[in-house]
């Protein structure tokens, strides 16, 4: 066995603290749901709890397993629980409801003298109301975000426990704002159009894409800490820094864009049931509208080859089929060509030509 790997499957830190505040939450909501679920069992499906229970794993796996000592010697690594606990434990949280069954699942004096009062509070609604408001929790995100991987703070939390774990608290709370508006909790009432989420999580996507070009193009370390430990399994210091922008730039942008695309269909389909290879039947113009003239204009569909495999219900699945396999090609290229930016397709193609083709398509 490869003894870095053996290493880390023997490192697993043992955090009581960590261990009992994570069980003594999951046992408040477990309690919450069960007696919620009594009630509407619709509403408080299995779904929820295997979603703030799964949302808790990724807490406990981020801060107590062999991530929490190897981020010591690996950037990525230390990239991981950053990503643990933005884009995996915080959205699934918000997936579980935990207001209700939280609160539910509290002992019932201590919902009626400390919890009601806070709630009746109409200072500490407002902000709430202010805090989860996208303007603010993007600005509060993407500050978090980029503050602490100035290489100052960065190897600040390296050096210093106290400030390591507030790194991670900055981290966990502001992503827990973030998405809070994206996927609006029960109870939450807010009456913001789903329109406003698609400019929200392009530009978390796009903070996200150039802090990560950032560190996966940069050609010398940011972190001088990472140059200063041993380094594991023959990987640079360089290298381990590419890695962890390119890991940053895969689960970042695979968490922004995957509710990106669910909400973009629920929007333009409503609750219809939506089939991609489904082609609408055209619309017919009523007999009292008279026909638009079509002379001079110019229309791929009338052309006699292109129009025909245009309108053809396989279309779009033979232009998906290519396209594929020059994605997969650039990935490979990416993880085994040459290891330098701008000789590499996975560094120049996603990254100048795409995007680039992206703007021009949106224009």
């Amino acid at each position: 066995m490869n003894p870095t790997l053996e290493a880390a499957l023997r490192s697993w830190p043992f955090d009581p603290w960590l261990l009992a505040a994570l069980s003594i939450t999951a046992a408040i909501y477990l309690r919450g749901w069960l007696s919620l679920r009594r009630r509407d069992p619709w509403r408080w499906r299995r779904g929820r709890l295997a979603a703030f229970f799964i949302g808790l794993t990724a807490i406990y796996l981020a801060l107590a397993s062999p991530i929490e000592p190897f981020s010591a010697f690996l950037l990525t690594a230390h990239m991981l629980q950053h990503l643990l606990l933005m884009m995996v434990a915080a959205p699934l949280v918000w997936l579980g409801a935990p207001l209700v069954p939280l609160l539910r699942g509290l002992p019932r004096p201590i919902r009626a003298v400390w919890i009601a009062p806070l709630f009746r509070s109409r200072s500490i609604r407002f902000a709430l109301a202010r805090l989860t408001n996208p303007g603010t929790a993007l600005a509060l995100f993407v500050a978090a975000t980029w503050l602490w991987h100035l290489p100052a703070a960065y190897d600040l939390a390296l050096r210093l426990n106290g400030w390591h774990y507030l790194q991670h608290t900055c981290f966990f709370a502001t992503a827990l704002v973030f998405w809070y508006p994206v996927i609006r909790p029960y109870p939450d009432r807010s009456r913001r159009s789903d329109w406003l989420l698609l400019p929200y999580l392009l530009a978390a996507d796009l903070q996200n894409t150039i802090l990560s070009a950032l560190l996966a193009f940069s050609s010398r370390p940011l972190y001088p800490y990472y140059l200063q430990v041993p380094r594991l399994s023959g990987i640079s210091a360089e290298q381990d820094q590419a890695i962890a922008g390119v890991t940053m730039w895969l689960v970042g942008s695979l968490a922004y864009l995957a509710p990106l695309v669910w909400i973009g269909i629920r929007l333009l389909y409503g609750d219809r049931p939506f089939s991609p290879m489904r082609v609408p039947a055209p619309i017919r113009p009523a007999q009292h509208s008279p026909r638009r003239p079509t002379t001079g204009a110019f229309d791929l569909l009338r052309l006699p080859v292109l129009g025909r495999f245009l309108k053809s219900p396989h279309a779009r699945l033979a232009l998906q089929l290519p396209l594929s396999v020059l994605a997969i090609l650039i990935i490979v290229d990416g993880l085994f060509g040459p290891q330098v930016g701008a000789m590499n397709l996975a560094g120049v193609l996603p990254w100048i030509h795409w995007r680039g083709l992206v703007v021009l398509g949106l224009l």
